[in-house]
């Protein structure tokens, strides 16, 4: 019988970070891999950099040489979106099913104990996924000790936006939006660029229904937001009781706003 591959995906994100931290000394023939849609943040290839060093062994980039350009262009236009998650699918996990082929893979998946979110399950029979941290009951507060621990810690990106994905991500809330403003200027307004307008049937392409980055853009717009992003920061702060790390805050109060299941290969 053929031996399995061992294989984990990384995001860029906390918790398939930690993971490949936990499994590096566990599985030495791990492959680690990359789904690169290259449009992601300087800040995540910043801190992939920093795990390769970790792991001593080199992170695999997949990638669709068409790109997301050409995918937009195949889609008529249309952005991708929840209901409409194309850019997963053709960015991420087709270039993912592609590299294993038809090798029997074991895919190791970053989700913890305490949370209660769905594993990339492939349609390639050949793929079997595996979840670590919920077979040793790794939780929320271990996965920080296991970064903190390995020298890695969070990603930069984690001051202002709590998932990894693309700079345009459509899961972005608004107060993340106004973070890639702020911090990536150059970013949101090539991410501004791709929204249309149809001037003879009014039909919108923005990344959010209710509003154009045009719109949020506005400066009476921008800080009516953060004002509503920090009275809501304080207002779970004071729930807790307790002093915890701003991340973690950031996460519960993006996390009340929209509670759409984003993408595996771009959470973890």
């Amino acid at each position: 019988m053929t031996e399995p591959r061992h294989i984990l995906s990384l995001s860029g994100g906390k918790d398939s970070t930690a993971l490949a931290v936990y499994m590096r000394d566990r599985i030495p023939q791990m492959e680690y891999v990359f789904c690169d849609t290259k449009k992601e943040l300087q800040e995540t290839y910043d801190y992939l950099d920093k795990i390769e060093a970790y792991l001593g062994k080199k992170i695999v980039r997949l990638t669709d040489d068409r790109g997301f350009d050409h995918w937009l262009q195949i889609k008529g236009g249309y952005l991708p979106s929840s209901r409409m998650r194309w850019c997963t699918e053709y960015l991420k996990i087709k270039p993912f099913e592609k590299y294993v082929g038809t090798d029997p893979t074991k895919l190791y998946v970053g989700i913890r104990a305490d949370e209660y979110r769905k594993a990339y399950v492939s349609s390639k029979p050949n793929i079997v996924t595996v979840l670590p941290f919920m077979e040793d009951n790794i939780s929320y507060e271990d996965v920080y000790r296991i970064l903190e621990e390995s020298g890695l810690g969070l990603p930069s990106y984690y001051s202002w936006r709590t998932r990894s994905g693309c700079y345009f991500c459509f899961f972005q809330r608004r107060a993340e939006w106004v973070g890639l403003r702020e911090n990536h200027p150059d970013l949101f307004e090539k991410a501004k660029e791709y929204e249309k307008v149809d001037p003879e049937t009014g039909d919108r392409y923005t990344w959010s229904q209710r509003e154009s980055l045009e719109e949020l853009s506005q400066p009476e717009r921008m800080e009516e937001i953060k004002r509503a992003h920090e009275a809501a920061m304080q207002k779970e702060q004071k729930r807790r009781r307790v002093s915890l790390p701003l991340f973690e805050v950031l996460s519960d109060v993006h996390d009340n706003e929209n509670d759409d299941e984003p993408c595996f290969f771009c959470q973890t």
